[in-house]
């Protein structure tokens, strides 16, 4: 794990030490459920944990496909369900969710009365959950802190839920170093690699005609992924520079284009919109989905020619596969990349060049010897491994670090 980083040691709950530790998980998207995956699975099947699974959000919405069920699916138990989206994706109608989502977590910590809450990233939803916790005096473990996406509002709050979190677990040395930055203890922060690494490395991926099957379409010369969400602090509309990418994507002969759909932030539902507008019109050569789940969005990745969009998965995920991705504007602005990442501009032109790149020999050739910055495996089993060598009674005690 790199650096003076061996645990707490402090003395424990009496509580905690008798009893198993009881750690609830919150999700709130698709996204962070499947990164979550393997972390929620190990902590439900240890002896020593008593997992408390919270769901929230987009989880629970119809418009974004009431991803709860895949969780209770793959035969976890829900122990919470917080009601905190509202139908409205106005910054109006967010700040509202936050408010909504803090009282409700409120009450769901109050009967469960959790010993340690895992969230992961930035999104408005883990906020208001953090936010919830820490006044409650429950210890936070934060995963993925200390990244940067300069483009969206999500970057002041991750750099929040840090502040307000007592663990943290990060997915490169650099973001270790951030998040010690901020004035967190070097000892309490934890460099394990990214979760989402573990999803390609222990699931059995869908063979060509399985993947055909489950997407109701047959691949064809060229095959795209498209992830693309909202942008909530560039000059350009989230719509414009979606028409933009629409306008480059169908100039691609003999493609079948995979769309997965944005998500709850604001302008979510345009860019959702614009998606059903194109497959209605175009049924031959595109599909959407509003959730792929992580087998088949990573079966595709095995057969895709590249991938486009501002998602965080074609930074983190993606390169693993070395495949391309073309990563538009500043939403993942502040990340680190690799070799295999094309990052081009929200225009027309600039995402044309950049397609040409992707699909041109040379650079496919030159990526097959990249490695993937945020790990291997295995992010999982450390942080579990932490969780349980970790004292409580004094850990949510925080000092600020300085680094002079």
């Amino acid at each position: 794990m790199g650096g003076p980083q061996q645990g707490i040691f402090l003395k424990m709950n009496l509580s905690v030490s008798m009893n198993k530790l009881k750690i609830c998980v919150f999700t709130g998207t698709r996204a962070e459920y499947g990164l979550l995956y393997w972390l929620i699975k190990g902590l439900s099947e240890d002896p020593c944990v008593d997992m408390q699974l919270v769901v929230g959000g987009m989880h629970l919405s119809p418009e974004f496909g009431l991803t709860y069920r895949e969780i209770e699916k793959d035969g976890f138990t829900i122990a919470e369900k917080l009601e905190t989206l509202l139908s409205s994706d106005t910054a109006t109608g967010i700040s509202k969710s936050i408010g909504l989502g803090i009282i409700s977590a409120a009450e769901c910590f109050e009967r469960l009365k959790p010993d340690v809450l895992i969230v992961l990233g930035d999104r408005y939803e883990v906020f208001a959950v953090a936010t919830a916790a820490m006044i409650s005096r429950i210890v936070i473990a934060h995963c993925h802190g200390g990244e940067a996406t300069e483009g969206l509002i999500d970057e002041p709050i991750r750099h929040s839920i840090t502040k307000m979190s007592h663990l943290h677990f990060t997915s490169t040395e650099k973001y270790r170093h951030r998040v010690i930055q901020l004035g967190e203890q070097p000892d309490r922060v934890f460099n394990v690699g990214a979760l989402g690494i573990e999803n390609i490395n222990r699931l059995t991926l869908l063979g060509r005609q399985e993947f055909e099957t489950s997407i109701s379409s047959k691949l064809k010369s060229i095959n795209i992924l498209v992830t693309f969400h909202p942008v909530t602090l560039e000059s350009s509309s989230a719509e414009g520079q979606f028409k933009e990418l629409l306008k480059a994507l169908y100039e691609i002969e003999d493609s079948l284009i995979i769309f997965t759909k944005a998500n709850s932030d604001t302008d979510g539902r345009i860019i959702n919109q614009l998606i059903d507008q194109y497959v209605f019109s175009h049924p031959d050569t595109s599909v959407a989905f509003p959730s792929l789940g992580q087998l088949r969005y990573l079966s595709a990745l095995q057969y895709i020619d590249f991938v486009i969009g501002n998602s965080s998965s074609g930074l983190i995920e993606v390169p693993s596969f070395k495949k391309p991705t073309i990563n538009i504007g500043d939403r993942q602005r502040g990340r680190e990349i690799g070799e295999t990442v094309i990052n081009c501009d929200p225009q027309y032109e600039s995402i044309k060049d950049a397609i040409r790149i992707a699909l041109s020999k040379d650079f496919n050739n030159a990526i097959q010897h990249s490695k993937n910055l945020y790990g291997t495996a295995n992010a999982s089993d450390k942080i579990i491994q932490i969780l349980k060598s970790s004292r409580y009674d004094e850990i949510i005690k925080k000092k600020f670090f300085d680094l002079t």
